[in-house]
Formats: structure tokens, sequence, C-alpha cells
């Protein structure tokens, strides 16, 4: 076993183990740590525990101490910092006439390098930009096209369910989200309905995507083919979470879908679930690439 950290740089973002050094930290402590981008400034998000040594990827970096008062005030000035800078780059990028979003800047704490995050359409020629930016600032430059996901991310937003977004409150990573799991859901296909600020799925299609797919295993799937107690037929309808479908049957004067449990009913050739070409076309700018 081996004594861990675990620091986040971001407010919602992604948690990196550190070795503590003999250290005792609490979580919402300030750690001062080096990263592979430089000396960073991070909050503990999981105080000092011993973690298997083959779940870590070794060796562990150092950290090298609990932040001061002295550093937090440094902080605020890095964060003063990181606004002037948003603002001489914007005014850079439309001297350049640069097709691109800014999105977000950040120091190291160490003011080694300065990144810049912007978004674009396609690739972007920038190489005169950070030559005008290494002029002002006098220090490494970096500019990193971020997708729309993560643009979300760092901007904030209301989903549609009238919450702010997941990505900003809790959501340490993105996970990957398909049109199917809006399918097995028997959820509108309307894009508008499923997707979300950033223009992609929704991440919280994934939420209960692991109970339909189980459920899905036993609940018979519209068009599959059932033996009920009133005869043979075809699903036309189904819960999946509550387990009741429709069948409409065969050989039957009933004309109306007779509706059971699927506990009630015996599949006889099951259907599967899939995306017609057209709405495959209509959807496709939905998923991630």
């Amino acid at each position: 076993m081996v004594e861990i950290i675990g620091v986040r740089f971001k407010e919602v973002g992604k948690i990196y183990y550190f070795d503590p050094t003999n250290i005792k930290f609490k979580i919402g402590d300030m750690a001062i740590v080096e990263t592979s981008r430089g000396v960073e400034i991070g909050e503990i998000a999981l105080d000092n525990r011993p973690v298997p040594e083959e779940e870590l990827v070794s060796p562990l970096r150092p950290v090298i101490r609990m932040a001061t008062k002295e550093d937090m005030q440094k902080l605020s000035e890095i964060e003063e910092k990181e606004k002037k800078a948003f603002d001489l780059c914007q005014e850079k990028i439309k001297e350049h006439k640069l097709d691109m979003t800014l999105i977000d800047v950040e120091y190291t704490f160490d003011l080694s390098k300065v990144l810049f995050y912007f978004t674009a359409d396609g690739r972007v020629d920038f190489r005169e930009l950070v030559k005008s930016l290494a002029s002002i600032f006098k220090t490494r430059i970096e500019l990193r096209q971020i997708g729309v996901r993560d643009e979300a991310k760092l901007l904030g937003g209301i989903g549609i369910c009238g919450r702010q977004l997941c990505c900003k409150t809790f959501l340490n990573d993105f996970h990957p989200v398909s049109i199917k799991m809006a399918k097995e859901q028997n959820l509108s296909l309307n894009p508008t309905k499923i997707s979300g600020c950033c223009g992609r799925l929704m991440c919280c299609l994934k939420y209960e995507n692991d109970t339909y797919e189980e459920m899905l295993k036993y609940v018979p799937k519209v068009d599959a083919i059932v033996s009920t107690p009133d005869g043979k037929g075809v699903v036309v309808d189904n819960n999946v979470l509550s387990g009741m479908i429709k069948v409409k049957l065969e050989d039957s004067d009933i004309t109306v879908p007779q509706t059971y449990s699927y506990k009630d009913v015996t599949i006889i050739k099951d259907a599967a679930i899939k995306l017609t070409k057209e709405e495959i076309k209509a959807l496709k700018d939905l998923e991630d690439k």
C-alpha cells in the first residue's frame, strides 16, 4: 500500500494522485505541487489514505508544501493576470483575423507558462498569434484547442432540467454517450430534446443506461413475437422500467393491443433495437467523433 492524496486543479476536474511527503492534509486544503505543466496550486479532494500500489502510475510526484497565506495572495494576483491576459488575447485574435473563440486563460502558479483555451470549427494557424502573445507576456505560450463539451464544462450553464450543467457541478470526466442509449430508453430522437447546451448528446443519458440494458434482457422489445395468456402476438409498445408491454394479438377478435407484464409472456423471437438510416443521418452530429 502507498499513501496518497488527491489534488484537483479545477473546480470540477480530474483528481490526480500525489505523494504527501509525510504532510497531513484534509479535504479543502490547498497544496503546491509540481506537474508536467510546471508548479501548480490545487485543492485537496482526497485526504491522506493508503491505495494499492498496482492502482497507481508510478512514480508519484511529491507535494512541494502546503499552501501558505502568501501563496493564496499570489493566487488572487494570478487570477487578475488571467483576466487581463484574456482581454489582450481577444484583441490579438481580432488583429490577426483568426476564426477562433477564446474560452479561458490559465497561468501556471510559477508563471512559467500561459495556456489559452479556444474553440474553432477546424484547424487554425495561430503561429503569428503565439509570437505576438510571447512578445507581450515574455513567457512560454500554449494555445490549446478544446471541444464543445470542454467549452460547456469551463463556461457552465443551465440544462433543460433547470439545473446547472452536470459537467460544471460534479462530473470529473466525460463518458461516451451514444444515440443507441436514447433509443433504448424510449426517448424522442428529436435533437433538441436529447442534446445538451454543448450541442452533443446529454451526459445524463448514461446515468440510467445500465438499468435499461439489464431490464431489456427480460422485457420484450418492440416488434418481438411473444406468447401471452391470450395467444401469440407482436409487441407494439413497452415500458422498460415498469416491465409492462402492449401486444397486438394474432388470430384474435381483439383488435386493441392488450397490456401484460413481461413476467406473464414468453418470448418466442425477440427483436433488436436498431437505428434507421434516417435517424443516423439526422443525429450524426450529436455523438462525439
